[in-house]
């Protein structure tokens, strides 16, 4: 097994494309753990963090660029993106221990296509758009097109995420992610639920969505919880027919983790709670500018 860290995304296309069994990472926080595991080495471990596109951090005043291989831990130290998004980024900060969030990243956590992987349903619920290279050039999907079942992508051989896209959002707008894991600290998510709301100026939700993670082999999206919010202030009987419908959504798995019942009830509960949260940060002062201080 060979190490290479090409420094431009057209090297490291070129070297995906030569070598059929080389694996490209950007923490290895995944890949490592599944070496050891028994998985097939590569034949080359091809590592994106030299890529200074990949690892960089950017902001306009129309939207954010988010590099593949930024460490989470700049993420979660980012100005911008705890303004603008600070569900996305609770969910960032849950991706491993610090230590760990210095290698590890969004490019990671949605490549590895683990149906509870925490930033996927945020990534989801915000619009989130990805840049792919491969040897067929450049192209962008929504997060949701990428993981297609567990441990599975809609990526071709040679193909790699390269940066995230997000639309500062509109005014009066804000998110919320929350999961449910048996222990606080270096666990993965039970259930997790993400909410992205916009009010109005009396307070009605004019855009809702709803997301859910290890419910499914992929993200769900609760599109009758979304119906049920919009055109209505987040009061208790419109929360009950969004924790209805989140719980009647989600297709979860009987095991050690959690019974089909019980990962159906506590989605339900998260969901509502993450739409009271990003309903309240949606009426803060600030939001009236989109997010913007």
């Amino acid at each position: 097994m060979r190490y290479a860290s090409p420094t431009t995304v057209a090297e490291a296309v070129d070297l995906l494309g030569s070598e059929p069994q080389a694996r490209v990472y950007a923490g290895a926080t995944d890949l490592i753990p599944q070496i050891r595991s028994g998985r097939p080495e590569p034949t080359v471990m091809v590592d994106l963090k030299h890529i200074a596109r990949l690892c960089a951090i950017a902001d306009s005043e129309t939207s954010f660029t988010v590099g593949a291989a930024a460490p989470t831990a700049d993420v979660c130290a980012h100005a911008g993106l705890v303004v603008a998004f600070p569900g996305l980024v609770e969910a960032s900060s849950l991706i491993g221990s610090d230590q760990i969030q210095n290698r590890s990243s969004w490019g990671g956590n949605l490549a590895n296509a683990s149906p509870a992987a925490d930033t996927p349903p945020s990534l989801v619920a915000n619009h989130a758009r990805v840049v792919i290279a491969g040897p067929g050039g450049e192209r962008t999907v929504g997060v949701e097109e990428v993981a297609i079942g567990p441990g599975q992508t809609s990526m071709s051989p040679g193909e790699f995420i390269v940066e995230f896209e997000l639309d500062r959002p509109p005014a009066r707008t804000a998110d919320a992610y929350l999961r449910m894991t048996p222990r606080t600290e270096m666990d993965i998510a039970v259930v997790g639920a993400a909410a992205r709301v916009t009010l109005d100026a009396e307070g009605r939700v004019t855009e809702a969505t709803i997301t859910l993670g290890a419910v499914a082999p992929t993200v769900v999206r609760a599109a009758d919880a979304e119906t049920a919010l919009v055109g209505n202030e987040p009061a208790d009987d419109v929360l009950d027919r969004v924790e209805a419908a989140a719980s009647a959504v989600a297709d979860p798995i009987d095991d050690k983790r959690g019974t089909v019942a019980y990962r159906r009830k506590v989605a339900g509960v998260l969901a509502r709670r993450a739409v009271v949260i990003a309903a309240q940060r949606a009426a803060e002062p600030q939001r009236g500018r989109g997010g913007q201080q």
